[in-house]
């Protein structure tokens, strides 16, 4: 089945700061603040939600398909898509723009100071969903506001089911605003932090969301995730890992295995555990399009932690 992800291409700039802001920013003289960090190394990653989402749906065997928006500088990313052979059809590419981006600076205490430049995204809602996009499945992940809401129209429009996952999106909506999506959407993929703004800007408790939708999943990192589903809670434990590297893409990658799940007809208990395991694979590598696994060693890992086969 062919999926539809709808959100953000990006470039992540990463960069570590050898010594600690603390000590460099006077609290009595913030009001004038005016700083410099020398930085030595800077990491440029791919990135975006839609790119990352892709990238480990691509692992698993699905067939992603990109709705985004990306600018002059989108060269090497494009290119990188066709390596990979993710298919980027409708990945328009705008002039007199520039590719979103986000600057991140971290210093030795794990503080970060980060700066996004929305760019191209802010146009995403120049792109449409069509029925000849021959979509089975979808997902809005955060995007320009205008091509978020657009999008969800679109995809209920044209019957598609999909996942509502605003993301650090959410504050940009009203209330009355996210229930629009959450009546359009098939089902609801949040973090605990976005569920409890969910919460307060809807005025609905979690349960309560969860009977508007098929399903309703909240992630909550090391202590793993909740699915409500049918008047019940599934919940589905972390995938234990050797080495905690980078949480970057983590729930990228765990959306991408809630839509390889769905779209292959699975279970809600398999496809929750499916997707721990691949949040569980990402948080070893650097980045949100780093991580390598083959679906043997999917598999593996897998059986490891919940003692039945994935295929």
């Amino acid at each position: 089945m062919r999926t539809l992800i709808c959100g953000s291409i990006a470039y992540d700039n990463i960069m570590v700061f050898h010594g600690h802001f603390k000590d460099h920013i006077l609290p009595d003289q913030i009001h004038i603040l005016n700083v410099a960090f020398l930085v030595p190394k800077l990491r440029r990653e791919y990135g975006g939600c839609a790119g990352n989402i892709a990238y480990t749906l691509k692992l698993l065997g699905g067939d992603p398909l990109i709705l985004a928006t990306v600018g002059d500088d989108a060269g090497p990313y494009l290119r990188r898509m066709d390596e990979l052979e993710l298919a980027r059809t409708h990945v328009r590419q705008l002039s007199n723009t520039l590719t979103a981006q986000a600057f991140i600076t971290t210093d030795l205490d794990d503080n970060q100071i980060t700066a996004f430049h929305p760019g191209a995204m802010e146009f995403s809602h120049m792109n449409h969903v069509s029925d000849r996009m021959d979509a089975g499945l979808g997902i809005v992940a955060p995007d320009g506001r205008e091509g978020m809401l657009q999008h969800a129209r679109e995809l209920a429009q044209h019957e598609i089911p999909f996942i509502f996952d605003p993301g650090q999106g959410l504050p940009m909506f009203s209330g009355p605003e996210l229930l629009k999506f959450v009546s359009q959407a098939t089902y609801l993929s949040v973090n605990d932090y976005e569920g409890k703004m969910l919460e307060e800007r809807t005025g609905n408790s979690i349960e309560a969301l969860a009977k508007l939708v098929d399903a309703l999943i909240v992630t909550r990192g090391a202590l793993g995730s909740s699915i409500y589903t049918a008047g019940r809670r599934i919940d589905i434990p972390c995938v234990k890992v050797k080495e905690v590297v980078d949480p970057t893409g983590c729930g990228d990658a765990y959306r991408a295995g809630l839509l390889y799940g769905i779209s292959t007809g699975r279970d809600w208990q398999t496809t929750g555990q499916l997707a721990s395991v691949m949040g569980a694979i990402k948080i070893g590598s650097r980045g949100g399009q780093n991580h390598q696994a083959t679906r043997e060693a999917i598999a593996r890992l897998y059986r490891e932690n919940f003692r039945s086969d994935i295929w």
